[in-house]
């Protein structure tokens, strides 16, 4: 339980600050590290009042938070989560349990195992369900709940992990860049209660971001599949230009231009994808190179418990 840093972003949340850490505390959980924005209201005080360490970020926006707090923090492992109350501290360990095992090194509570009626507005639902699926779409890893606001990292995961957003993308940018850098990444089913308060998040402008910080990203996990996309794009562009040039062609009408712009995206289109493939070969390299080091540098930890422990006795 010392090894495990209860990690809370806050803003404005006087109402449910209290039972969260309350509730974490029960479960023997006393390193609690709450990172406020600016809270206009009592919630520092009620975090203080606590027990909990209370740090004021110094920017804007939940990335931005986490993303700082992580610097600060130094436990083996970190639990993420919101302070609206809508996360159930009691199922913390379920999180906990696959990295105790050693089956994963960052666990995502999956919220649509189970939640309340009213927790999800029809239009949050209906944006998780899709940007859901174009995550599972365009990166083929199935995941269900990348924007879960409850998760565990092992400190190898939050130390090594970039995070450039400085808003509600922190959860896509985590999730991506554990399988961008060869970490295991796991869903655990939690219980998810509708909010105490109103949400902060903007469901069109911030889904619009989410959206676009999905593709983006993919630079990062995949730049085969990022190029892939856009050399597709091109090539099937060219071919419907094309289809067009060919049909007036046969009623003897030529198009030179569009015929040249033809040639020139699918010929593009074509090269990008090679490129697609070459960096996707050597990315893949690269990542599989660092597992392989992660992983005799764990086998040389190992072994040098096992000499301190036989000189020991």
């Amino acid at each position: 339980m010392k090894d495990v840093c209860i990690l809370i972003p806050t803003l404005n949340e006087e109402g449910n600050i209290g039972y969260v850490i309350e509730g974490f505390l029960r479960q023997g959980f006393t390193n609690v590290f709450v990172i406020d924005g600016r809270s206009t209201d009592r919630t520092r005080e009620i975090a203080e009042r606590m027990g909990a360490k209370v740090v004021i970020q110094t920017g804007k926006g939940k990335g931005q938070a986490i993303r700082e707090a992580f610097e600060m923090i130094d436990s083996d492992v970190v639990v993420i989560v919101d302070g609206d109350g809508s996360y159930m501290p009691e199922e913390v360990n379920r999180l906990l349990e696959p990295i105790r095992r050693g089956i994963a090194d960052h666990v995502v509570g999956n919220r649509f195992a189970n939640f309340e009626k009213g927790a999800f507005t029809r239009l949050n639902l209906f944006g998780n369900k899709v940007l859901n699926f174009f995550f599972r779409l365009v990166y083929g890893v199935e995941l269900h709940d990348i924007l879960s606001g409850y998760r565990a990292l092992t400190k190898e995961v939050y130390k090594n992990v970039e995070l450039r957003k400085p808003g509600f993308e922190v959860e896509t940018e985590l999730t991506v860049e554990t399988i961008a850098k060869g970490f295991r990444i796991l869903e655990v089913p939690i219980t998810y209660r509708k909010r105490g308060g109103k949400t902060k998040l903007h469901p069109l402008k911030d889904g619009f971001k989410i959206g676009a910080t999905i593709y983006g990203m993919l630079k990062r996990y995949s730049p085969g599949r990022y190029f892939y996309f856009i050399g597709l794009a091109l090539v099937l562009s060219g071919i419907l230009i094309g289809s067009y040039v060919v049909y007036d062609w046969f009623k003897n009408v030529t198009h030179y231009l569009l015929a040249i712009l033809t040639a020139l995206l699918i010929i593009s289109g074509l090269q990008v994808i090679v490129f697609g493939m070459i960096s996707d070969f050597l990315f893949r390299s690269n990542v599989e190179l660092r597992k392989e080091i992660r992983e005799i540098r764990e086998e040389i930890e190992r072994w040098k418990k096992t000499e301190r422990g036989h000189r020991e006795k």
